[in-house]
């Protein structure tokens, strides 16, 4: 499904037009149904993309199979798609599809068990911190603004652009933060390591709860180590790390204070789980990163529940009805509170799409 964006959402590396969404649909031999989400975000082709790899290579390998539980199935699928995902060059849309595929599988066991699927997963409170992310650097006091009437305390804003202009953001946010608010900053990978180096000084001018993603993904882990050690600011990654090694290396060593999977890009519940466990007991902060559609921020929303600790749940602050339609996501002074329906509380969802008259083909 797609969606025109009424403002394009930038980032230091491209523009969003529009909002896709793959979202999965899964039913077992009893009927019990669940729903799961991939991560198609850029380029915006990449949802045509999963959904075809979905229908023509991963659901043949689930049709008929039988598996104790999500996580044996998601365990049996990784592995027996490993050596494709090398072959074909296509080891993150394989992991994108594998993840959704297990979060469906998630929502449909709790389902038939009765219970939403924070609970389920051992968490024992609905009420979770959040956060308004995807802050533009055009108009951003003013999008603080109305993220702080919707609810929210916490904002993370986009630098990596013109360095005087993101410093003057953050600035002018800043100085409009209550005691009980923070600000962090997202920069998308913009810089080098010397130039974040330069730019780190001017940064701790002001509080910032986190710096993330200040450099490539993939640039040496010394390189992150010589960051850290350079600021006071809290380093955040995790979206683009892809598998339980990755994040094992960033959990273990000394760069990161925020760690950040996405679970519709890789793991699912079954990956993320273990990793967001392991991050707590570690110290650091789990904070799942998300900016996608309704189901994936459910599900984000639920894990998040089940392991508790101090991490916010990431909501997007610009409009997408994918989102918005099917998990409206209400805060209130900075929390979001999950209700008691079975799995992700989800069961109607594409008939609010259906109504909204929003095109879309089945689900995949």
């Amino acid at each position: 499904m797609r969606v025109a964006c009424a403002i394009p959402v930038k980032t230091s590396f491209g523009t969003m037009f529009d909002r896709s969404a793959v979202f999965v649909e899964i039913e077992d031999t009893q009927g019990n149904r669940g729903l799961g989400e991939v991560w198609c975000n850029f380029p915006a082709c990449g949802a045509e993309h999963r959904a075809r790899l979905l229908e023509t290579v991963l659901f043949p390998a689930l049709i008929g199979a039988s598996f104790d539980s999500p996580q044996q199935c998601f365990a049996a699928l990784d592995g027996q798609f490993a050596r494709l995902a090398i072959q074909s060059g296509e080891a993150g849309p394989v992991a994108q599809s594998l993840a959704g595929m297990d979060i469906a599988l998630w929502d449909l066991v709790a389902r038939r068990a009765g219970l939403p699927l924070y609970r389920l997963l051992g968490g024992d409170t609905a009420k979770i911190p959040t956060y308004a992310s995807g802050i533009n650097p055009a108009q951003a006091v003013q999008t603080v603004e109305r993220c702080r009437s919707e609810g929210h305390r916490a904002f993370k804003l986009k630098i990596g652009f013109d360095r005087s202009s993101d410093l003057d953001n953050i600035a002018r946010i800043s100085a409009s933060l209550s005691e009980n608010e923070c600000l962090m900053v997202d920069a998308n990978q913009a810089w080098s390591l010397n130039e974040a180096l330069e730019i780190v000084p001017d940064l701790q001018a002001w509080p910032l709860r986190w710096l993330e993603e200040p450099m490539m993904a993939t640039s040496p882990p010394e390189d992150w180590q010589r960051l850290a050690a350079a600021t006071s600011i809290p380093l955040a990654a995790g979206e683009n790390m892809m598998n339980a090694q990755e994040f094992g290396r960033a959990i273990t060593g000394n760069a990161y204070g925020v760690i950040q999977p996405d679970l519709c890009k890789w793991g699912g519940i079954s990956g993320v789980l273990p990793v967001a466990r392991e991050a707590i007991a570690a110290g650091k902060l789990y904070c799942p990163h998300y900016l996608g559609g309704g189901i994936g921020l459910a599900a984000s929303a639920h894990l998040l529940a089940a392991v508790g600790g101090d991490g916010l749940l990431e909501i997007d602050a610009n409009e997408n009805v994918l989102r918005s339609a099917l998990f409206p996501a209400m805060v209130t002074d900075g929390e979001l509170t999950l209700d008691d329906a079975p799995g992700l509380g989800l069961a109607h969802a594409f008939e609010r799409l259906k109504a909204l008259g929003i095109a879309g083909g089945a689900p995949a």
